[in-house]
């Protein structure tokens, strides 16, 4: 059982960024206390180009969850996603040691160190090693070696790289912010951790994230993580789509898409929608077909990508789960039917459950953040996920801690308590 402790999380998206503040339950339920949400700003499509204006972003997000939740936040886990993280699997081998031949914690520790040996350009970084599986003496599919006799140890493990100054800008953002990152993790496996079942990790499944600057694909399979893509596409491409189509500002284009949009344009009534011009002082009448031919040929797009990128994964028929969804952009009215007919396999819409708090909470700080609209679960998948993965108590849950000015300020101070 988790133990009850208090935890903040960071998603920065390309649309929003969202503050979180929880703790897990004697009972194992995630009760959300606090949540900050502020329009983002200074990033594109994952990457920070504007770390000053970001970290603006940042506090405003964290001081409408710091009030909410009645408690002060010093350090966050952050969520990393964009166009600069690619994966590849490795494979390790090491001789076991000691007399028995008996493999231990430090024999695991040095095969997964020895898969991590691969050729990198200075300019990316490993952001995560996964171990998908273990191997001794020639017998696979082993999840945890330790204690198990063997000569010979493998592991077949999967690597997350990233831009190392996509990173560095990022950990900037939120130290300026007065935040100390505790820890920078993939959002895809946050996102897992909050939508997935483990049955649905272990026979095969797709998640997509859908969000506003990329479209983030992972497959698992046996349990583990095993292909990651992120497509430079989301749900902003379709509401600039509309700003474009209808001559309007990217506002009003947002409210639009999220109050009539459709994935399918399967409308044929003679609906007319209100569309406030770019200057926002004059409105006008539209056929609502007209909104639905803007948008079903991006979202058709979307999902082709999706498709593709599945085929090329070598995965395509080993995922009998289905493709599972999540992110603002999956929330489109009939987003799941086209995907569906598009991927030609099962979907369905991902989101957190048996979280306390969370729609109630949701509602308030949407509506101060000035969005517009109420966000719903799927929204929060990403910032309910880091809860889960930074809480987890296994060693590949634990993101690293970045050397930073405020990691070695932390430093210190965790000294002084121990001291006095």
């Amino acid at each position: 059982m988790p133990r009850k402790e208090r935890i903040a999380t960071l998603d920065v998206g390309t649309s929003k960024i969202c503050a979180l503040v929880g703790e897990i339950e004697e009972n194992g339920t995630l009760d959300v206390l606090g949540v900050g949400l502020s329009p983002s700003v200074g990033i594109r499509k994952g990457v920070v180009i504007d770390i000053e204006r970001n970290a603006q972003a940042i506090r405003l997000a964290l001081k409408r969850a710091e009030q909410m939740a009645g408690m002060g936040i010093d350090e966050v886990w952050v969520g990393v996603a964009g166009a600069h993280i690619a994966s590849q699997n490795a494979h390790g081998m090491v001789a076991v040691t000691g007399e028995k031949k008996e493999i231990k914690e430090s024999d695991i520790k040095r095969v997964i160190e020895a898969s991590q040996i691969i050729s990198l350009p200075p300019s990316r970084e490993i952001l995560h090693v996964l171990p998908r599986e273990f191997v001794v003496d020639g017998n696979s599919g082993i999840k945890d070696p330790e204690g198990m006799s063997g000569v010979r140890l493998e592991v077949h493990s999967h690597i997350v790289t990233a831009s190392a100054t996509s990173l560095e800008n990022l950990i900037k953002g939120v130290e300026r912010s007065g935040l100390f990152a505790r820890g920078i993790i993939l959002d895809l496996l946050a996102v897992s951790d909050a939508v997935l079942t483990p049955d649905e990790k272990d026979l095969g499944v797709v998640l997509v994230d859908m969000g506003g600057g990329t479209t983030d694909i992972a497959i698992f399979k046996d349990g583990g993580l095993v292909f990651t893509k992120i497509l430079p596409v989301g749900g902003s491409h379709v509401t600039n789509d509309i700003a474009v189509g209808l001559r309007t500002a990217v506002k009003n284009a947002e409210q639009i898409k999220v109050l009539h949009g459709q994935a399918r344009n399967d409308n044929d009534t003679d609906e007319t929608i209100t569309v406030l011009t770019t200057s926002g002082k004059d409105e006008r009448e539209v056929p609502k077909r007209m909104l639905l031919e803007i948008i079903e040929p991006r979202m058709v797009e979307i999902f082709q990508l999706i498709k593709t990128a599945i085929e090329e994964s070598g995965y395509a028929g080993l995922t009998p789960a289905g493709v599972v969804f999540t992110g603002g952009g999956s929330l489109l009215k009939g987003a799941m039917e086209a995907a569906g007919e598009t991927l030609i396999i099962p979907v369905r819409l991902g989101y957190p459950e048996e979280v306390k708090g969370l729609n109630e909470l949701g509602e308030g700080a949407s509506g101060e953040a000035g969005l517009g609209y109420v966000l719903a679960p799927p929204v929060f998948s990403t910032a309910i996920g880091l809860m889960y993965y930074g809480m987890g108590s296994e060693p590949d849950k634990r993101a690293p801690i970045k050397d930073s000015f405020w990691g070695y300020l932390k430093k210190i101070g965790d000294k002084l308590k121990d001291t006095f």
